[in-house]
């Protein structure tokens, strides 16, 4: 059966972002994850993480100015200390809160800059975070993200992620699926999972179109579910979706997978 983790940043809107940790463990969640948590005390993040005995799944490098529309900066050239800053930030938190994964977003391609160069300033830093987080004992991700959402975000498929990844040549490296913009950019779900099983380290999850929970679009989750337990993936998959009404509503495809996880958790 899928392990889900509830993304805090998307669900549970209607509450304070401090508030969400409980309403997720009501839920029946065991685990949360959330694009950033560098607003907020680790400290403070951890005692809601064992208050409500949920476990810190995954989050983000530190990403530039999101609030102005910056959407990592991995693949900028200008910004490379800012970066290694960021991995420094980023261990120190997912150290506090006992998380053992974390996802690099590349950014949007700066215009003037010859896509080789955006290339190789990436594979850096990641040989970099990699290096860094593997003697912290925590796992890199990359995520290929749709652009369509995102205009110009410069790793936007999956052959292109695996590519750097081989060029990276670091096993502290993984992929973070997506299948929400898989969807959009690629489609052909199930084989490109089943292909790439061994290099993927985290799923995420949205229906298509409008990005809203599962049973909401064209994409067939009881089928997915069904074929990533047959593979005998054994990771997380990220709730990472907009909720169609309230969060609690757009919960209800999700109830018979939940409360057998909280009851094993018990």
């Amino acid at each position: 059966m899928p392990k889900f983790c509830a993304n805090l940043t998307m669900l549970w809107n209607e509450l304070d972002f401090m508030d969400r940790f409980a309403a997720a463990a009501k839920a029946g969640f065991i685990g949360v994850e959330y694009l950033f948590p560098y607003d907020y005390d680790k400290n403070r993040l951890a005692d809601e993480l064992k208050k409500h005995k949920l476990a810190q799944v995954l989050h983000n490098l530190p990403a530039g100015n999101w609030a102005k529309g910056e959407r990592g900066i991995g693949c900028h050239p200008d910004r490379v200390g800012e970066f290694q800053d960021g991995v420094g930030k980023a261990i120190e938190y997912a150290t506090a809160l006992g998380c053992r994964q974390l996802n690099c977003l590349v950014g949007i391609a700066p215009a003037g800059v010859a896509p080789e160069k955006l290339r190789e300033t990436f594979v850096s830093n990641l040989r970099f975070a990699a290096g860094k987080l593997k003697q912290a004992g925590i796992k890199l991700l990359i995520e290929p993200v749709n652009t369509r959402d995102i205009p110009g975000f410069f790793l936007c498929r999956t052959r292109q992620a695996l590519e750097i990844m081989a060029e990276v040549g670091s096993p502290n490296l993984w992929l973070q699926y997506d299948i929400y913009h898989m969807q959009v950019m690629e489609g052909d779900l199930a084989r490109t999972i089943e292909a790439n099983l061994q290099r993927i380290a985290h799923l995420q999850l949205a229906d298509n179109p409008g990005r809203n929970e599962p049973g909401t679009g064209e994409i067939s989750y009881p089928f997915l579910f069904r074929f990533i337990d047959q593979l005998g993936y054994d990771g997380w998959v990220g709730c990472e979706y907009k909720p169609r009404t309230t969060t609690l509503e757009g919960l209800r495809w999700a109830s018979h997978y939940l409360q057998p996880l909280k009851e094993k958790a018990l």
